[in-house]
């Protein structure tokens, strides 16, 4: 029986850290240092702001955990050995690209899917679609290698809004839905073969996943997988 599974309340890393950048002071002490051709410490982001230090490091420890910041640490003095210092905290722009769409959407994970099956074609010319979908199903698989996941967990961590609706389950939101709608046949297949992917990876055995587009939801369904057929041994 397919249960639907609770929203989860926890914000998605990437929104959460564009919800950080709401806050008018962090705000101010990310683009200091973002625009900043070296590593920013905190004394002399205080002093460019006119902020207190304590303030400073709060806000600029907050982007470091929600990763918009990386933090290295260096001596200023340029002295090294015995009575050179503590090197200072400094921080940096992150080299980590965040996107945030609602509804979610992964054109990015699309793109790469899209590039390494051309790529490969033109090397070993095998036809282009054949090997989206094989490298489609080795994604799939990749992103259900979490320890104790199941496929609701999996599919509502990567967009697809899953839903019980009787012993199916419906994808209410199409991460691809812009190329979907103008390269349906392409990115369609590509889905597919992503979510069997995901349900092998998973050994999910009573779930396949079919094409049946709708209006309003992803192409694909997953429907119960037929019982397999029990031979009765003669007499």
């Amino acid at each position: 029986m397919i249960v639907d599974r609770p929203k989860e309340t926890r914000p998605r890393p990437d929104v959460s850290a564009v919800a950080a950048l709401d806050e008018p002071t962090r705000r101010r002490l990310y683009d200091h240092v973002v625009r900043r051709t070296s590593p920013v410490s905190r004394d002399e982001a205080a002093e460019a702001l006119g902020l207190a230090r304590k303030t400073v490091a709060f806000h600029l420890d907050r982007l470091a955990d929600e990763s918009l910041l990386d933090v290295v640490y260096e001596r200023r003095s340029g002295r090294t050995g015995p009575g050179a210092g503590r090197p200072a905290k400094l921080y940096k722009r992150s080299a980590r690209e965040f996107s945030v769409s609602l509804p979610e959407r992964q054109y990015e994970l699309a793109g790469r899917l899209l590039a390494q099956a051309l790529e490969e074609s033109e090397a070993t010319g095998e036809a282009v679609r054949t090997v989206l979908h094989r490298k489609a199903h080795e994604l799939g698989t990749q992103i259900a290698g979490a320890d104790g996941a199941d496929a609701f967990t999996v599919l509502d961590e990567h967009g697809f809004e899953p839903r019980a609706e009787g012993d199916a389950v419906v994808l209410g939101n199409c991460p691809f839905h812009a190329l979907a709608r103008e390269h349906t046949q392409t990115v369609c297949g590509m889905n597919l073969h992503l979510l069997r992917g995901v349900l092998d990876g998973l050994d999910e055995s009573t779930l396949q996943a079919h094409l049946a587009p709708s209006p309003g939801r992803c192409c694909v369904r997953l429907e119960p997988a037929p019982s397999p057929r029990t031979t009765a041994r003669p007499s």
